[in-house]
């Protein structure tokens, strides 16, 4: 049984547009996941601290994706540790490190919040 060429190379872009689809879907729906009460919590913080918003040059602020093969990132069922997420206003951008625990009725508490920026100042909110 002999396979064309041509048809060789059509399966081999079909599969690769497949990969690249399902890879990007998994990303997204994982950043949907990654972005949820504690990420909040801490995002809220930054927006109620006037200093470290006025430092950013926000509003608008731009919070980005997290970097989700980040090791410093940890996240279980109990612990959001040491969360970096990169954020941005007019003037500069950093990372807002984040760390929160769940209590025992199953809700987010944030227990830390600390802006870096690139610059190098550390507000801590």
């Amino acid at each position: 049984m002999r396979i064309s060429t041509k048809k060789l190379q059509e399966l081999a872009i079909f599969t690769t547009v497949v990969t690249g689809a399902g890879v990007g879907t998994m990303y997204y729906l994982m950043q949907k996941f990654a972005a949820s009460e504690y990420h909040q919590l801490a995002v809220q913080k930054l927006e109620a601290c006037s200093f470290a918003m006025e430092s950013l040059g926000a509003p608008p602020l731009k919070v980005y994706n997290l970097r989700l093969t980040d090791k410093q990132n940890y996240i279980d069922q109990h612990w959001a540790q040491q969360i970096k997420i990169p954020v941005r206003g007019s003037k500069t951008g950093g990372y807002l490190y984040a760390s929160s625990h769940r209590d025992t009725a199953e809700n987010w508490r944030l227990k830390q919040a600390v802006l870096k920026l690139r610059e190098g100042q550390t507000i801590d909110l």
